[in-house]
């Protein structure tokens, strides 16, 4: 050993690691479900899809489709061997339809062929004759018949109707929010590989592999322990790789399962569009009581979602939207009313906030409702309805009974008006929009204040496996998953910087459920938050235990024993890291952990809707600025700035990409993503040439992002830092907010713009005639 004198150590978190598979992204050498080299004999599933949105299947002949060329099996509801279905949760969800078909698309049957042409060729064979139904479509058709995923739920506080009826002011609105396809670049895929006694092992691009391994051995009749799933990465989920993964999952082991040979279903881009949930569309109305001030003294929201034909996962995200109706805002007296629609579409599920989004859209139309009858600018109203301050002596009460304690909403917007230049810069596009009959500017800077945790508070939970070899080498598992977010590196630094080695000595490793069980899906913004922590343990467990051993060594104190920069200082002597594990190792040491946690102080009661759902809150606020052009509808957004606060950041160019990703995102959710159903119940917008996600030209022509410099978690998170993959998104609504105030000075009326989303050129421009601005 040799004498160390240098206490000083290198950390490699809070530090900006470059993510660990950036190199392969941009190379093309990143391998993915598809790229995946194949056992011989593979087969091609594809799945025969529905052509009515809602019929009665009268017969099904499918020989032809057997005797096809090129086709090895057809399966259908006959040929599951377990459970018919693939839900989530409510297991009314059928893996192929058997008596009922509820939405064009819906998966009827499947082909197992040798090539993807034999498979399509075959599908086109089958003899099915329908007999169809009424079919339900839209929210306002479900609120007429009503057609419900169970009864109305509500959250309530204080008396909202007096307040209303007292207060000096009275707003009653409505706003229609459109849904959005996740449109991740890499499709849903899954592989299926049989083994001996009965065993499978897959390979999917999903977001939960515990609940692939769960789904798919009930649906083949299996133990868990039977399957065994595996995830590298995925190119994009956003929640759509949440529980929309099972059926490609299950047709693909069901196929193998039947012939004994692997089996892969990989969905292309339209067949995706068509089989697959979207972000939850709703109607929102309003009804609101304010002072002269703008303070709002008492409001009731009433949310209506599209759920589609089956619960999915709606009960929870209907239960985050109403959470989320009071974003930044200490409203005392409130009530948000939520029905879940039946309707012959797809069954919409998770979409990155959860709802959460849809909940704020609806207060931040309120506050620029209220600021317009009043003639005040938003940003006033907004500050002036805030949560108290974290330091103000009394904490706010959010309408489901959580404390907000920790809220720095002021202190990031006050910052914000600042560094934004924003009085200055709205004073500017008054006297612009004073100045051009057939160009408008406008502006606005909104808050988000998103709750971290899983509703269900069982799912906080998860695990991690952590080896140190004998040459001092670290391999690193654990129940997250990586979707090009970087979780997998930020928890490579939280385990390097427990060892103190470099990050290269942590080998990152699929998550897999053979080596970590019973996994949450990374959700709900808390992959690092529970993983993190989770792996942490796992590291520091093995630590302790080298520290004992080499404290006994040398007859010393185990607290005398340091892990500094590579290397392990025992008493004043130290030795290379490596040493130190060869030395743990020889002395017949574990050197193998695992680790878990699970989030505390979270309690929810699903049936009266009140408790503590939420860890903590990420705070953040955006200003945008666009421009639109009357005559036509096409707008930009010119410049948008961003304070976000991330707590410490484990990762801070990580967690700029994820605050960039997730505003333009949720801007292109809000501006130009447009689902449409024809009145059959046909999607119609199911690829690239019909449904626009945001191009780099569509980005803010001047973007600047910054991490709130003062941020710090009040509670026990991993190294003090906050959640980051969902909060950002709804920085967006800056910019639908932004397009309202340009439309307010489009005409002569002053009435107020009632601007609808996904605000689409055409819809500006209607909006804009509709006011009396200028038309061709």
């Amino acid at each position: 050993m040799t004498r160390f004198d240098d206490k000083r150590t290198k950390t490699t978190i809070h530090k900006a690691v470059r993510h660990d598979s950036a190199h392969k992204h941009v190379s093309g050498c990143a391998h993915y479900t598809d790229d995946l080299p194949v056992p011989q004999g593979t087969l091609e599933v594809l799945i025969a899809q529905s052509p009515h949105a809602h019929a009665r299947i009268i017969s099904m002949d499918l020989s032809a489709v057997a005797s096809a060329a090129g086709v090895v099996t057809v399966m259908s509801a006959q040929n599951v061997p377990g459970v018919n279905d693939c839900s989530p949760v409510a297991g009314d969800d059928p893996i192929f339809a058997d008596d009922v078909v509820s939405y064009v698309g819906q998966s009827v049957f499947a082909v197992a062929a040798v090539d993807m042409a034999s498979a399509r060729a075959a599908i086109d064979l089958a003899k099915i004759k329908y007999e169809v139904l009424p079919a339900i479509l839209t929210i306002d058709e479900a609120m007429q018949a009503g057609a419900f995923l169970g009864s109305a739920a509500t959250i309530s506080t204080g008396d909202a109707d007096g307040a209303i009826a007292a207060a000096p002011h009275h707003l009653d609105g409505r706003i229609v929010i459109g849904g959005q396809e996740h449109f991740y670049l890499e499709g849903q895929a899954a592989l299926a590989i049989p083994g001996e006694d009965g065993d499978m092992t897959l390979h999917c691009s999903t977001q939960h592999p515990s609940e692939i391994q769960h789904k798919v051995a009930t649906s083949l009749g299996l133990a868990n322990h039977a399957v065994t799933v595996e995830t590298r990465r995925m190119g994009g989920a956003f929640g759509g790789k949440e529980s929309q993964g099972n059926l490609p999952a299950i047709t693909a082991a069901l196929a193998a399962k039947l012939t004994g040979r692997s089996a892969k279903t990989v969905y292309d881009r339209d067949d995706d569009f068509m089989l697959t949930g979207k972000r939850h569309d709703v109607r929102i109305d309003y009804s609101v009581g304010f002072d002269n001030d703008g303070k709002i003294r008492g409001v009731v929201f009433e949310q209506a979602l599209r759920c589609g034909m089956s619960w999915d996962l709606s009960e929870s995200i209907a239960a985050r939207a109403m959470c989320h109706a009071d974003n930044a805002y200490h409203i005392k007296n409130m009530r948000i009313i939520s029905h879940r629609c039946r309707t012959n579409t797809q069954s919409n599920t998770a979409f990155r906030g959860f709802g959460g989004p849809q909940g704020m859209v609806g207060i931040e139309r309120v506050i620029d409702a209220i600021a317009h009858h009043l003639g005040l600018d938003p940003l006033v109203v907004r500050q002036r309805n805030f949560y108290p301050h974290k330091q103000a002596s009394d904490y706010g009460m959010t309408p489901y009974g959580q404390p907000v304690e920790d809220c720095v909403i002021q202190d990031i917007v006050d910052t914000l008006v600042k560094t934004s230049d924003y009085v200055k810069r709205r004073k500017a596009v008054e006297i612009f929009n004073k100045a051009n009959r057939y160009v408008k500017r406008g502006i606005a800077l909104t808050p988000v204040k998103f709750g971290i945790s899983f509703n269900s508070s069982f799912l906080n939970q998860a695990g991690a496996l952590v080896h140190v070899y004998n040459d001092g080498s670290v391999h690193l598992n654990h129940g997250g998953t990586e979707m090009g977010q970087g979780l997998y590196t930020k928890v490579a630094q939280i385990v390097a910087h427990a060892f103190s080695v470099p990050f290269e000595t942590v080998k990152i490793t699929a998550t897999t459920t053979g080596k970590v069980p019973n996994t949450s899906a990374t959700a709900a913004s808390s992959g690092s938050d529970l993983n993190g922590m989770a792996a942490m343990r796992a590291a520091n467990a093995i630590k302790e235990r080298m520290q004992d051993f080499l404290a006994e060594q040398s007859q010393i104190d185990p607290k005398d024993v340091h892990f500094i920069d590579g290397k392990v200082m025992v008493g004043d002597q130290y030795c290379s890291f490596a040493e130190a594990a060869h030395r743990c190792y020889m002395g017949r040491i574990s050197l193998s952990a695992t680790g878990f946690y699970a989030t505390p102080k979270i309690h929810w009661n699903k049936q009266t809707l009140t408790g503590r759902p939420f860890y903590y809150f990420a705070y953040g606020a955006a200003c945008s600025e666009v421009v639109v052009d009357l005559l036509t509808g096409e707008n930009r957004i010119l410049r948008t700035d961003i304070l976000h606060d991330v707590g410490k950041s484990l990762n801070p160019a990580l967690d700029i990409g994820q605050i960039e990703g997730g505003f333009v995102q949720g801007a292109g959710w809000l501006t130009t993503e447009e689902l449409v159903w024809n009145d059959q119940g046909r999607l119609m917008t199911h690829a690239p040439s019909t449904y626009k996600i945001p191009a780099c030209s569509d980005r803010p022509v001047d973007f600047r992002v910054d991490l709130f410099a003062e941020g710090e978690n009040s509670e026990d998170t991993i190294h003090k830092s906050k959640a980051v993959g969902e909060p950002p998104l709804m920085l967006g609504i800056s910019v639908l907010m932004a397009l309202s105030h340009a439309l307010q000075s489009a005409g002569e009326s002053g009435e107020y713009p009632a601007l609808d989303a996904p605000a689409t050129s055409e819809r500006l421009l209607m909006r804009s005639i509709a006011l009396g601005g200028p038309c061709v």
